[in-house]
């Protein structure tokens, strides 16, 4: 059988959830009555993200949108397990209307309070309860917040969650680490369709001129890798290698415009499996949803869970234009999404990795990079000659901050530690450390040191000072097998990194 497959109930939220283990965080005494969760997991870069005191195991979203009001009636239903006896708990919400909650079935007091909502049950609940949790709320998709994840689009929306905006589409436990099962259902006008992560397992009339679609992963999801639309699309189905269903939805207005680039994916999937192993989700394809204002989102690509979102206008170029980044983004089914990061400082994991295999693609095909250069190695000696100057203005690649996260230290300087990596262990072990990370923590999050445990192992030698002092140095080490690359010297009028405040990013060699 091609594809490993993970059984889990059809609508009933049964679901696993890794244990989470974040450090920051101190553990608060219990007494016999409970204690309120924490309101954060500790992260590095968004250290207010996420709460504790319970693991969510699945979602459930049944969101309507009407097309004349352009508003979103939601209902979010969630599985939770306590790891403590709690008299309260939160979850990150943000620009949502909330008007009901029970847990347990039991109406629950709420209040709103910056980004979280925070939950008081009827009764205390103990510790290692399976609990229910529902929510009744509604959204604009077109308020202004902080941050947001909605993209509005003239016929709907789409949503792009990452890195901390999912919770202002559904109140959630808003961390890579904390992954769950989703089922989806999406009430649009009858002409309209609803597509969310996944694959649709049912279509209903409901005779009163409108359509509900269902859907449900095969695999968790990560909050920030959710995807829902709404629009005038058309679903356009394939198969791709080795049976794998393909499904890409595009604006029906454009969907010929953009064939030429739908039709690249099954060769993308062919190329990275035998690299990766088999893809690991049920099914893949594109999003270009119907807007290409620089204002919906700043970004090109943004790999939500088995549907690429993208602008559609950057589709509509030649292959040599948009195939390496389109490889970027299929690589982070793999990096990202299939393994998530442990703590938002582990993102060079996902970005260097979809760089890397994104520009090995590229070169493969003699197709010259920004910059203009034609293979690996010359991009990486120009990447090492920068290190001094990107450590110094960036940071080390694996200790970011929230200003600097999706800058080029988390993309380029990730794959020339990936680079430094193959240098020193050779092409046939580097392969196997990849495959074998990707293996151990499938389904699951993984850190730093996880994939530096992991090189130790399979290399069989220690890599952990070797890697750390890639990862979290002042100074640019030594690249093995080319003593005669050098760094230059840290000056102001070396080129900084890009930097995107807002959270999002086009900082990709692979671009």
């Amino acid at each position: 059988m091609r594809y490993r497959t993970r059984v889990t109930a059809p609508a009933a939220l049964i679901g696993t959830a890794a244990a989470l283990t974040i450090g920051g965080v101190p553990a608060q005494a219990a007494t016999a009555s409970g204690v309120p969760g924490a309101e954060t997991l500790g992260d590095p870069v968004y250290p207010g993200l996420g709460n504790d005191g319970y693991r969510v195991s699945a979602y459930h979203l049944d969101l309507a949108y009407d097309a004349a009001t352009k508003l979103v009636d939601a209902t979010a239903t969630l599985r939770i397990t306590t790891t403590e006896a709690l008299t309260r708990f939160s979850l990150d919400a943000l620009g949502l209307d909330i008007r009901t909650v029970t847990v347990a079935g039991r109406t629950a007091t709420f209040e709103q309070a910056d980004e979280k909502l925070r939950i008081t049950p009827a009764r205390c609940l103990p510790p290692r309860r399976r609990v229910t949790v529902t929510v009744t709320y509604s959204a604009d998709p077109r308020r202004t917040l902080a941050h947001t994840a909605w993209v509005p689009t003239p016929d709907g929306f789409a949503i792009c969650p990452q890195p901390n905006s999912a919770h202002t589409v559904f109140p959630c436990n808003d961390h890579p680490v904390d992954k769950a099962d989703f089922t989806f259902r999406i009430t649009v006008p009858t002409g309209l369709k609803g597509v969310a992560s996944g694959s649709l397992t049912g279509t209903e009339d409901l005779g009163d001129g409108r359509t509900a679609y269902s859907y449900r992963s095969r695999e968790p999801i990560a909050t920030e890798l959710v995807q829902v639309t709404v629009g005038d699309y058309v679903v356009k189905d394939r198969q791709g290698p080795n049976g794998l269903p393909l499904r890409d939805v595009v604006p029906t207005a454009r969907a010929e415009a953009l064939e030429p680039a739908l039709g690249l994916t099954p060769n993308l999937v062919s190329w990275i499996e035998q690299r990766l192993g088999a893809y690991p989700f049920e099914t893949y394809g594109l999003l270009p949803c119907n807007n290409d204002s620089s204002t919906a989102f700043d970004f090109t690509g943004l790999e939500t869970q088995t549907l690429t979102l993208y602008k559609p206008n950057y589709l509509l170029q030649a292959e040599p234009k948009i195939g390496s980044h389109m490889m970027h983004e299929l690589v982070h089914s793999y990096f990202g999404n299939s393994v998530s990061p442990a703590t938002w400082a582990d993102l060079w994991i996902n970005e260097g990795h979809a760089d890397f295999y994104g520009l090995l693609y590229r070169y493969e095909r003699g197709w010259a990079d920004s910059i203009g250069l034609t293979t690996m190695e010359a991009r990486m000696k120009d990447t090492y000659a920068k290190g001094d100057q990107w450590r110094q203005s960036s940071g080390p690649v694996a200790a970011p901050n929230e200003a600097n996260l999706f800058d080029s230290q988390r993309y380029l300087g990730g794959v020339l530690v990936l680079y430094a990596l193959r240098q020193q262990v050779g092409e046939t072990v580097f392969a196997t450390v990849e495959r074998t990370f990707l293996d151990r923590f499938r389904n699951s999050s993984a850190s730093t040191d996880d994939y530096i445990a992991v090189a130790s192992e399979v290399s069989g030698s220690d890599q952990s000072g070797f890697l750390r002092d890639w990862l979290y140095g002042t100074k640019t080490p030594r690249m093995p097998g080319h003593p005669d690359w050098t760094v230059t010297p840290v000056s102001s009028s070396l080129r900084r990194p890009q930097s995107r405040p807002s959270g999002h990013h086009d900082n990709s060699a692979t671009l």
